[in-house]
This record gives C-alpha cells, structure tokens and sequence, in this order.
C-alpha cells in the first residue's frame, strides 16, 4: 500500500476533529476524501503532510513510517485552495522553488520546469507573474510546484474551491488526466459531490471526524450502508420501513431490495432508499410497470438543463416514517423527489398542483440501527435506580445496551457489572460492558467518541450533582435521563417545550423514544402571564403545539397538549402534582461559546424538587 493511516486521532480542546481513522491507499490510486465543513478531512491532510501532528496513530507512507519526521522528508507535494503562490516570483521560478531549496542543478530544474508546464498546459507562460494569470491558471502553477521536486504522494486540499464552474470542470480533467499520466498516489479533498464522483477511484465520506465508508463512487451512491451517506450523496429518498421475506415493505407496499440484510429478521424495521432516478411516473396506477407507492401532488418543478426535477407531496402512508426528504415541523406527508428527461417531460407534461401516481422501480434496503443507550453504574442506589429504567426502557426500544462501571475497583468492580448483567436479564438487542478508573466525564466522552449513543442514564442524589450532569450533556450529543429513585411504568411522560427550534427537537427525540415505549405524551408550554400580550402568545404557542401534535401523530404516539399561565417552575410543578406522570422532559440550555453548558433557572429548580419520577434532558440539535 502507498499510504496506510493507522487509527489516527486528533483533538481540540478536548474534542477529536479525526476520531480513530484508519485507512489504507494504494500505489497509483486517486482517493477522494469527501464530507461537509468541518468533518475533519483537511486535518487528515495535514497529519499526513507533517503540517498537524496527531495525537495518536501512525502515517506509513510506502512501507516507512513517517509520523514523526518533518514535513520536508516526506516527499509529499501538497496543493491549498488559495493556491500560495509567490507573488513577487514569475511563474517559472515559483515552479522551480522546491527544487532550488534542494540545490537541485540548474539545467536540471529548468528541464523539469519545462516539463511541467507542458504538463499542466502552461507552455510558453513561464516568465508572467501569478497576477497576470486567471485563478484557473494559478491553480496549474500551483499543481506543477507541487510536482517538481517529483513527490511520492500527492495532497489536494478542494484545489477548485475557489474557481467557477466551467473552470473546474477543465480543471478536473486535466488534473485527472495528469495523475493517470503520472500514476502518482492522490488524496483529494472536497465537500463537492460531483468532483468526487467524477474523479475517484473510491471515496471515502467523513462526518465529525469519523470514516463513514469507503467504497468506489457507484457503490457508495447506489448500495449505501449507513444513513448519513445514503443522504449525502446525492439526492435520497429514505424512509423507515420493515423487512418482509423477498424484500422489505413500506406501508402496504412490497419492494425486492438489492440491501444485504442478512442480519434483519423479517418484521424488524429498515431503512428503504430510492433515488429521484428511481421514480416513475403515469397518470394512471395501472400505467406503472413497478410497485405503486401511492398518488401524489406535484409540488415543485426546477428545470435543469437536461433534466426535469420535481417534489412530490403524497399523503401519509400508514407504517412509514419519512427521513428524507425531512418534512417541516408538524407535517405529516411524505415528500418524493424525481428527476426526468427532456423526453420525458415532453410525453407526460406535469404542471404544479397536478396528480400524478407515483411507482418505484428500484430500491435499495440499510438496517435501521435505531437507539444506543449508556447506563453508567457505582453501585450506588441511584445508580441502580436508572439501570431497572433503562434496561426497562432498552428492551421496549430494541435499543443496543452499553454499561459503563465506574468508581469501584478490581474484583468489587467485576462482582458488581456481573450482578448487574443478571439483574438486566435477557431481553437487550445487545450489551456491551465497559469499565474505568478514570472520571465518568472522561468515560462517558471516550465512549462517545468511539460511537457516539443517543441516551446516557444517570443516578443523582439531586442539586448537588448538577456539576455532574452538566459535564455529561458537554461530552457528546447525547440526551441526559437523570433518576435517584426506583421508578417503574412508562405510560405517561410529560413534555415541557418553548416554541421554536430546540422545542422541536424537544418533541421529535422524546417521541421517538415514546413510540417505542408506548407512552402517552403531553404537550406542556407555559405563558408567562406579566408578558405584555399573553393572549398573542398563548395562540403562537398553540399552533406550535398544533404542530407538535401532527409531528407526533407520524410517529403513532397519543399526545395531547396544555397550556398554564405564571410561573414556569409553579405551573409545572402544578401540572405534575394533578395528573400521573412517569417521566419529565426538559430541553437542556444550548452550549455557550466554548461549548459549556450551564443548568440554570427552570432546570435546577425542578431537578431539586422533582424526585419520584425520573427527567430526561434533550440536547438540542440547534447546537
């Protein structure tokens, strides 16, 4: 292999920008390094080139370990977005720069000068300055000095970032041209979708610092194995289905399905993945030579050049959640998009608002990984208290099951987590075990970082382990269930919200968990009554919760909603007190700056007063 990257970590103030990556390149390949801003693909670059030392891991370059020499002895060419040309040199001597600091000869360079700019199609330009260039032609120079001193690898940071789109198209061709000229070993990194489809050899997508997949383009866009990558690449209709023998099934509707899910029994739920290329369209269910999903609105048309694209709005379809296209808050239809062609669109022409009955031809299936809980367990009473919950809770959600024991040592240790696995009995999708000697803080961040999970459970004794929860909720993007008593029964759970964003992300995780649990929601959002309209804001509040209702409704959980006027804490409190709850949902504040999180006012309140029931704190997703 020409590079090979051995659980490569890197973090920030704490927090891994590249978490445990490892990756094997080989002699000759072009590698496309693909995500959003900020996943941690030009980290990765820099790790290899020497620029950023990583915190742990090794960097093999052609069989020699190179993690701690210095960029220079790496024999790496690297090309920046901002291409980093010397203005005050002429295009000829930025090329020959690297070597000159080699003292490579001078009849030498010049060849090799030469050489490169017929190369990357600058002849005859070596004497202008980088300002007399077009960014396109800078980008060449760029590429050629990155070449010169003739690298065993070569490093692209979104080179074409910066350029407009006919120029990048040129750009990426050369530049593929170039390297299959060369059969130099490439990394390319981009957020762009079409450069890496049209350039890679394979693709390998980055979120948050992790290697979701790798895998050749067509195989990544049509037989995706995780969620993420099946939406961020390319256009993705994605919704929540169940596997049935033969294939998976949507609703009432049968699909064959090309998904490996050989681990799926059927009646267990899957995710089904069409793309907008694999929708068909007539004007009449018996028109369509594929499984009918359903009969829907024509709701957007974009033309695009060749292509016609359209959304579609279809009813909700009894059994099926909708992922992607994500519908609006309190929206219960299921949205479709399709592209056709020009002859398409010219021998069934579709106007806005029109029906039209909707098929799929092909589809692909990914098993639905659903829930991961955390239960952190000292022994202590409180401790065991969130365990009964939350094994209660994991075997109603299917959820997969990590205990994490802390605070006790050797053999005291061991006895407790094997008492507590008999305690959890059968019944869990899976349980892993985990033990520290360092803080739970600590424990509970690695094992986030190691796969992140939606819900840690956590014993508290009340107010004074506030500090405590709040470094839990900064550790990850997971949601807090605090408890210090026994507590049995989920029926009814009660939801206090705030309209907007983190209100919504409140009620969709909080139903999600419901729905497995097969608990009954209410609604809850106090007035403040000294505000100077509260009768304005108690109907903004209630369509809100109009929202939240039909948002609900998707996901098969009973719901109600209520309104109180006053004091948040009071009213609660009030709420509480005159109907039977067995759970509180609270949103938690959202980070500050530095990513803190302060429990603070209505939250404190209620943790110290509250504790015959246990509360669930949500993280918003806003953060």
């Amino acid at each position: 292999m020409s590079i090979i990257l051995d659980q490569l970590t890197k973090r920030y103030r704490g927090v891994p920008v590249v978490n445990n990556l490892s990756l094997e390149i080989a002699d000759g390949e072009f590698f496309v390094l693909l995500g959003s801003s900020g996943s941690g693909k030009t980290t990765v670059l820099s790790i290899i080139a020497g620029l950023t030392e990583a915190d742990q891991g090794r960097v093999v370059l052609h069989g020699h370990d190179v993690t701690y020499l210095p960029p220079q002895q790496r024999r790496i060419g690297f090309v920046f977005q901002q291409y980093a040309l010397f203005q005050y040199m002429t295009v000829a001597d930025n090329i020959e720069f690297g070597l000159s600091i080699r003292k490579v000869p001078k009849p030498e360079r010049r060849r090799r000068r030469n050489e490169l700019l017929e190369l990357v199609g600058l002849a005859g330009l070596g004497e202008r300055m980088p300002r007399q260039l077009s960014g396109g032609q800078q980008q060449r120079v760029a590429l050629a000095r990155a070449l010169a001193h003739q690298p065993e690898a070569l490093l692209l940071d979104e080179p074409l970032g910066a350029l407009d789109a006919k120029i990048r198209l040129e750009l990426r061709r050369t530049l593929r041209s170039i390297q299959r000229e060369l059969g130099i070993t490439t990394i390319f990194v981009t957020h762009d979708q079409d450069e890496a489809f049209e350039l890679a050899d394979r693709i390998g997508v980055m979120n948050f610092g992790r290697l979701l997949e790798v895998g050749p383009p067509q195989e990544l866009y049509q037989q995706p194995q995780t969620e993420f990558v099946a939406t961020f690449l390319g256009t993705a209709n994605l919704l929540v289905g169940r596997r049935a023998n033969g294939g998976v099934q949507a609703g009432p509707v049968q699909f064959p399905t090309s998904g490996v899910l050989g681990a799926v029994t059927p009646g267990e739920r899957v995710q089904v993945l069409f793309r907008p290329e694999d929708v068909e369209l007539s004007k009449s269910a018996s028109g369509l030579d594929c499984p009918l999903l359903g009969q829907g609105r024509v709701e957007q048309i974009d033309f695009a050049g060749p292509f016609e694209r359209l959304r579609l709005r279809l009813p909700p379809i009894q059994g099926v959640r909708p992922i992607a296209p994500p519908v609006a808050f309190g929206d219960d239809a299921i949205l479709v998009e399709t592209i056709r062609s020009q002859d398409q669109v010219n021998a069934f022409p579709l106007r806005s608002g029109q029906s039209v009955w909707v098929g799929v031809r092909r589809v692909h299936a990914l098993a639905h990984l659903g829930l991961r809980f955390l239960l952190a367990t000292d022994g202590s009473a409180q401790a065991q208290a969130t365990i009964d919950l939350g094994g209660q809770m994991a075997r109603l959600a299917h959820a997969r099951t990590v205990l994490l024991g802390y605070g006790l040592k050797g053999e005291l240790l061991q006895d407790h987590l094997q008492g507590v696995k008999e305690r959890l009995g059968s019944g869990l999708a899976t349980l892993e075990i985990r033990t520290t000697l360092d803080t739970l803080p600590n424990a509970v961040q690695r094992e986030s970082e190691r796969e992140p999970c939606d819900l840690v459970f956590l014993g508290i004794s009340g107010r004074s382990d506030q500090g405590l929860v709040e470094q839990i909720l900064q550790t990850g993007d997971h949601h807090v269930l605090v408890a210090s008593r026994p507590h049995t029964g989920l029926e009814q759970a009660l939801i206090c919200v705030t309209s907007g964003e983190s209100g919504k992300d409140d009620i969709l995780f909080a139903g999600r968990l419901m729905r497995h649990l097969g608990a009954e929601i209410t609604l809850l959002s106090v007035v403040d009554d000294k505000t100077a309209q509260p009768q304005t804001e108690a109907e903004r509040i209630e369509r809100f919760l109009s929202g939240g209702l039909r948002s609900l409704d998707v996901l098969g959980v009973r719901a109600r909603t209520a309104i109180r006027y006053g004091d948040a804490t009071a009213e609660i409190e009030k709420e509480l007190r005159e109907n039977r709850y067995d759970l509180l949902v609270l949103g938690a504040p959202l980070p500050g700056l530095h990513g803190e999180i302060v429990l603070e006012g209505v939250i404190v309140n209620l943790l110290s007063r509250v504790s015959d029931m246990p509360i669930l704190l949500i993280r918003s997703l806003q953060s």
